[in-house]
């Protein structure tokens, strides 16, 4: 790890970057729960940066939608003017996804110049680029196997195309952080709790990951309830023929099951992980521990809300961005006991 420290104008834009994909992440939540992502059945990573300009160019990109399984199997009753407004969101992800590129690179290449990046922070720093352009491949490959035969995209792609979004992020952060002059001289966190913070980060990833597959097979549709899902507390009644493993990947009520219970075991190993922290008397994790508790709380809250509440676009979107914090909060944690 480096600890030459960054310019603060360089560690600013780091900070931009992050917000950046934070915002990247309530417009990916929009475009998913308005059932945007499969309006615009084409790509080029380069091409595309202006919307149909006149009634010509909007009916050639309805015709090309017409053809796609989603308007074939469940959007058939759509004008073009149902069209515009599906088109808009995803229009907006693919050029806000672009727009993140140059906010990396054109500074990137600014500071670079004014030599204000010494070589190991610039290949640190383009790693960031290079993930984004990950990202966007991985965005595109998650929309193709909505645009085969069934109009609903492969959850195991869109939990990859989440989780990546989120390195994104934590990477940004680590880089923010990493470039703030660490003090000379502090007490080493123990090793039960440099376990505790990865082990609540390894517990909040799957939970993101989970939190992917209920979005994906739309479980948080189905049930109403909480903690139970359905009057059912076991997840024994979501066991098929098909068995446990199909359960857990496929069933969306075993999905829902999991994720609710998922969330009670990462508020339980919050408050634990916190207690120990505070416990160790290490004064730079009691920032990190109170928003780490705050957020937790809160992400709980909103996930109850969520489901009970049949799912409303403006508390999942919330209760998405809230995931990123949170999964930031534990990266700052981090990297106060590894640093």
């Amino acid at each position: 790890m480096s600890t030459t420290p960054l310019p603060a104008s360089v560690r600013a834009w780091l900070w931009v970057v992050f917000v950046t994909i934070l915002m990247m992440t309530v417009i990916g939540g929009i475009t998913r729960l308005t059932g945007s992502g499969l309006s615009m059945v084409t790509w080029h990573p380069l091409m595309g940066a202006l919307p149909p300009l006149d009634e010509a160019a909007w009916n050639e990109v309805f015709v090309l939608y017409q053809a796609s399984p989603q308007y074939e199997q469940v959007n058939s009753w759509m004008t073009l003017a149902d069209f515009k407004r599906i088109f808009f969101w995803e229009y907006v992800h693919r050029v806000f996804g672009r727009m993140i590129g140059l906010i990396v690179i054109g500074p990137w290449l600014w500071f670079l110049a004014r030599r204000q990046l010494t070589r190991r922070w610039a290949g640190r720093t383009i790693l960031l680029f290079v993930l984004g352009g990950l990202q966007g491949l991985m965005g595109w490959f998650m929309v193709r196997s909505g645009l085969v035969d069934m109009p609903r995209v492969s959850h195991f792609r869109l939990a990859a195309h989440l989780l990546l979004a989120f390195l994104c992020g934590q990477y940004a952060v680590w880089l923010a952080l990493d470039g703030v002059p660490a003090p000379s001289e502090r007490p080493a966190a123990s090793r039960a709790v440099r376990l505790s913070v990865m082990g609540v980060i390894g517990l909040v990833v799957l939970q993101i990951g989970f939190g992917a597959f209920t979005a994906g097979t739309h479980a948080g549709l189905v049930a109403a309830t909480f903690p139970d899902v359905n009057g059912h507390w076991l997840p024994g009644a979501f066991v098929g023929e098909e068995g446990v493993i199909q359960a857990v990947l496929y069933s969306p009520a075993m999905i829902a099951w999991i994720h609710r219970m998922l969330g009670l075991l990462v508020l339980a190993g919050v408050i634990g992980a916190v207690g120990l922290w505070w416990r160790s008397g290490l004064a730079r994790l009691r920032g990190p521990g109170a928003m780490l508790v705050a957020l937790t709380s809160i992400q709980v809250g909103l996930g109850i809300a969520t489901v009970v509440w049949r799912v409303p676009t403006s508390l999942a979107v919330i209760h998405q961005a809230t995931a990123l914090l949170l999964l930031s909060s534990l990266t700052w944690a981090l990297h106060r006991v590894t640093r």
